[in-house]
């Protein structure tokens, strides 16, 4: 009997650790496609997780489920639509928006956070193109500088682009590891506090792509000193 009574505990501990195993690992990505331009919802989007190879369709709503987890990438595919590849570096509902053919879009700050990373890079691309200063002498050899290129509004505007779209990367590249779940796992903080600590305390990209696991917590611990002395 004493042999039975110390089977039972042991059974039912490893009953819940493998039903804890399969809630983790059961993982799911959710997320709305919609049109860059109009916010329309957008239904028959194919959406593939790259890493599984699984793949599914938005519905008429243009919402979807697929099986995944962090750091997956998953592309976006609709005739008469960009291609476009979302990076899962965060929890939620993922809002997706995807770019028609060959069709240039206008740059604001609303636009710019509602890009890709893929699309991002993309566009920080053509602005660079768009608004470099200098071009190849078709006579002389090497490069001479562009007046019209200094000078011309595309090419200006491509410029004022390219730091906001710079900006947006870098914001990006930083949110990835000051991220909700690492600063949940140093500090308690509500829904509210969360936006106000991250917007407020955002370290610099140098920072962030030097940083030890221990400098970002010791830097989350110190911010969050700050932030309680000031309400």
């Amino acid at each position: 009997m004493k042999n039975i009574s110390y089977l039972v505990p042991l059974f039912f501990l490893l009953l819940f650790g493998v039903g804890f195993s399969l809630s983790v690992n059961a993982q799911e990505i959710k997320g709305i496609v919609h049109e860059l331009e109009s916010s329309q919802r957008l239904r028959e989007v194919t959406v593939k997780n790259l890493r599984t190879n699984e793949s599914t369709e938005t519905d008429a709503e243009g919402n979807f489920t697929i099986s995944g987890k962090i750091n997956d990438l998953l592309t976006f595919n609709q005739p008469g639509y960009e291609v476009d590849t979302a990076f899962i570096y965060q929890e939620g509902v993922q809002r997706i928006y995807l770019v028609r053919d060959s069709k240039s879009i206008v740059i604001d700050e609303i636009v710019i956070s509602r890009l890709t990373d893929s699309r991002l890079a993309a566009e920080i691309e053509k602005a660079k193109n768009e608004g470099q200063v200098t071009e190849a002498s078709q006579t002389r050899g090497g490069l001479r500088l562009s007046l019209s290129r200094l000078f011309g509004r595309q090419s200006k505007m491509a410029r004022k682009n390219l730091d906001l779209l710079l900006e947006e990367q870098n914001n990006r590249k930083v949110d990835r590891l000051f991220s909700e779940q690492a600063i949940r796992a140093v500090i308690p903080l509500t829904v509210t506090e969360m936006a106000l600590f991250r917007e407020q305390f955002r370290p610099s990209l140098e920072f962030i792509e030097t940083a030890s696991p221990e400098d970002l917590r010791v830097y989350i611990l110190d911010s969050y000193s700050k932030f309680k002395s000031k309400k």
